[in-house]
């Protein structure tokens, strides 16, 4: 017979756990690696506290994002087999629990951007933050165009970590930005393909060209693909980084690249989950590899 603190713990535990999920600690934790990737290729000398804020607060505020559009989408995740058994869906969490988690992290991330490092980390970090969770969460129901709106959030994270370093706008952040801008769309879009049959049970429109798993559907993702060749270059060209890492992005794109042309000549579930996984590789190898040839 299982006692009362048995119960009790057991609870707790299930609460914990609960709380765990809805943070997304895997997105979560790769938004906080980018901020940290911004801030630390931004740094002379990395002042390893600052690095542990910065990712902090990446890792809050997209917690707290990720628990909006879990708020939201409440009611349709119980309608898609991957999502089924979040918090929210199961009742693990109420609703309200889930919103004074989110305000908690939010509060705490603002705190950490706005005070510990700048005000201009600070307006990015909070304008990610409602793009995420109250534009680009409802315009999935609507088509293509969420993935555009999601692409901005999903790459402010190293241009918030350059900029809360420096303290100022540029060309730098900027083409940190530009990269993890372009990598949305084949990243999104292969992800999309790959769960369309799930996200048709929700109403979710992510795939361009009506919905349609097909060579114009490829065709559009090689196009926004290819900007990442040209891309990975530029951070050489502005003192950045090193050749090898120029290199090494420049490579990457192609690789990369590569993938949406057996896409677009076989353009079946498992090209694209080749390709998802092509995404999942391709932005850590990139910024690592400027991280190691940092000028």
């Amino acid at each position: 017979m299982v006692t009362t603190n048995e119960n009790i713990s057991i609870g707790i535990a299930g609460k914990v756990k609960a709380y765990y999920e809805l943070l997304k600690f895997r997105l979560s934790a790769l938004v906080a690696f980018s901020g940290a990737f911004g801030y630390s290729l931004a740094v002379d000398r990395i002042d390893w506290v600052k690095l542990t804020l910065i990712s902090l607060a990446g890792f809050f505020i997209t917690g707290a994002a990720n628990i909006v559009n879990q708020i939201i989408e409440k009611d349709l995740d119980k309608l898609m087999k991957r999502t089924q058994v979040r918090p929210l869906p199961t009742g693990r969490l109420t609703v309200k629990e889930a919103a004074v988690f989110c305000v908690v992290l939010l509060i705490l991330s603002s705190y950490i951007l706005f005070f510990e490092f700048n005000y201009r980390a600070g307006f990015i970090g909070v304008v990610s933050f409602f793009l995420y969770g109250f534009v680009y969460t409802p315009l999935k129901r609507v088509g293509p165009i969420s993935v555009f709106v999601g692409a901005f959030p999903g790459a402010f994270p190293p241009m918030i970590g350059w900029i809360a370093a420096t303290n100022h706008f540029g060309l730098e952040p900027g083409i940190l930005f530009a990269i993890q801008f372009f990598w949305q769309f084949p990243h999104f879009w292969a992800i999309a393909w790959v769960a369309d049959e799930d996200y048709q049970r929700a109403g979710f429109k992510m795939l361009p060209n009506n919905g349609h798993k097909d060579l114009r559907t490829a065709i559009t993702i090689m196009i926004y693909t290819i900007f990442l060749v040209p891309c990975g270059f530029v951070p050489y060209m502005l003192n950045m980084t090193g050749i090898n890492s120029a290199m090494i992005a420049v490579l990457c794109g192609v690789l990369f690249l590569s993938q949406t042309f057996y896409l677009m000549m076989r353009p079946t579930d498992k090209s694209a989950l080749m390709m998802m996984f092509g995404s999942f590789i391709y932005l850590p190898i990139v910024q690592i590899a400027f991280l190691m040839d940092k000028v």
